[in-house]
């Protein structure tokens, strides 16, 4: 386990059981290898610990799975389906767990995000500044698409959210290999000593506040390394997302030495097969959100990410359906992906493939895709 500083007093914490650790005055929960430290959850830090301290692991991550952000709006999963899914882990699909977690519209996000255009623009951000980290961290990882992405490519990976129940899914079927750590990025972070060669947040930022002083803790992780910022939406653009968007002036406040790109410009680039062109602060007036790179700038690596390696074995993009036409989850789904989709809307392209040369184009159309395997 890495290095964890206590949230409350920065103290370093060590385990004191096999499912907790402390700095001698407060336990934290660790929970499936997920330490739970989130600040402002005394009564569930509490209760989790007692169902563990009892032997009940199961009631315990119960708990933990109800959990949410500040932001959500959608109803509280049934105890009953968290004890389904808990119970069910091995066999169930990550869509199956999804709705048992009741998260409605974010399910469909995620279940869809390998072929959304601000995912394909966050590997094509990291594919602009590649320089072949040996250690990467996210920020706000979700269920960890990205963490994915990059231990596909060797990758030592870390993963940070507020939600444990998406860092659950990230362990049980997105990125089962990368180190996961459950906290508020909004409170003193729990990380100790750690410095990774890449440190991102992708789609995220947006929500998060205080942003100065979250964006100060990000560049601290990177030290000599590059700090990537995907998909910061533009204030002065309408979007369908919650959150606290930015203008560009406070963009260039946040990010006075930083290398600009349109996000929608990252995705049609990956698309394309073609290295992504850096703009002027002063052209990102009217797009719909920003990308920033801060550090080291690496030098470009087009279809290391965006494009499965060869061999990869492929599904056919789930929106398709068996006649070749794209349905959409939702109304809302179509209205905010897809008019920046990359894949059309039929394909010829066959349920299963291998990566290849004759398959290769579908794939960087997303027509085809890496998915995991209980998808």
């Amino acid at each position: 386990m890495m290095d964890l500083l206590s949230p409350v007093t920065g103290l370093a914490l060590r385990a004191d059981s096999a499912h907790s650790v402390s700095d001698g005055t407060s336990r934290w929960p660790v929970v499936e290898g997920i330490p739970y430290l989130r600040t402002g959850r005394d009564a569930l830090v509490s209760a989790v610990l007692a169902e563990l301290d009892a032997g009940r692991a199961d009631e315990a991550l119960v708990l933990l799975l109800a959990d949410q952000d500040a932001w959500w709006t959608g109803p509280v999963a049934e105890p009953d389906a968290l004890r389904r899914l808990v119970r069910d882990r091995a066999t169930l699909t990550l869509r199956e767990a999804m709705a048992l977690l009741s998260w409605g519209p974010v399910a469909d996000y995620f279940a869809h995000r390998w072929s959304d255009p601000s995912f394909i623009a966050g590997l094509s951000l990291v594919e602009a500044h590649w320089s072949s980290p040996r250690s990467a961290f996210e920020l706000a990882c979700g269920i960890g698409h990205h963490l994915r992405a990059l231990s596909q490519h060797g990758v030592r990976t870390t993963g940070a959210d507020i939600v444990f129940a998406k860092l659950w899914l990230a362990r049980q079927f997105v990125s089962p290999a990368s180190e996961l750590v459950c906290f508020d990025a909004g409170s003193p972070w729990p990380v100790g000593s750690q410095r990774f060669d890449l440190v991102c947040c992708h789609d995220a930022f947006y929500f998060l506040e205080p942003k100065q002083e979250i964006l100060d803790r990000l560049s601290a992780l990177a030290d000599a390394g590059t700090l990537l910022v995907g998909h910061i939406h533009n204030r002065n653009w309408p979007n369908l997302s919650a959150g606290s968007a930015i203008t560009v002036d406070q963009l260039v406040a946040l990010f006075a030495d930083g290398t600009f790109y349109d996000d929608a410009e990252l995705t049609v680039a990956a698309a394309d097969g073609r290295q992504p062109r850096s703009v002027q602060p002063t052209e990102l007036e009217t797009v719909e959100a920003f990308a920033v790179m801060r550090g080291r700038p690496g030098s470009a690596a087009v279809g290391l990410l965006t494009v499965p390696s060869e061999g990869a074995e492929l599904r056919r993009n789930p929106l398709y359906r068996a006649d070749g036409a794209v349905t959409w989850p939702s109304p809302r789904y179509e209205a905010e992906y897809g008019p920046r989709a990359t894949y059309p809307l039929r394909s010829p392209c066959p349920p299963r493939a291998r990566l290849d040369e004759a398959t290769r184009s579908w794939a960087r159309r997303r027509e085809l895709l890496d998915l995991p395997e209980r998808w």
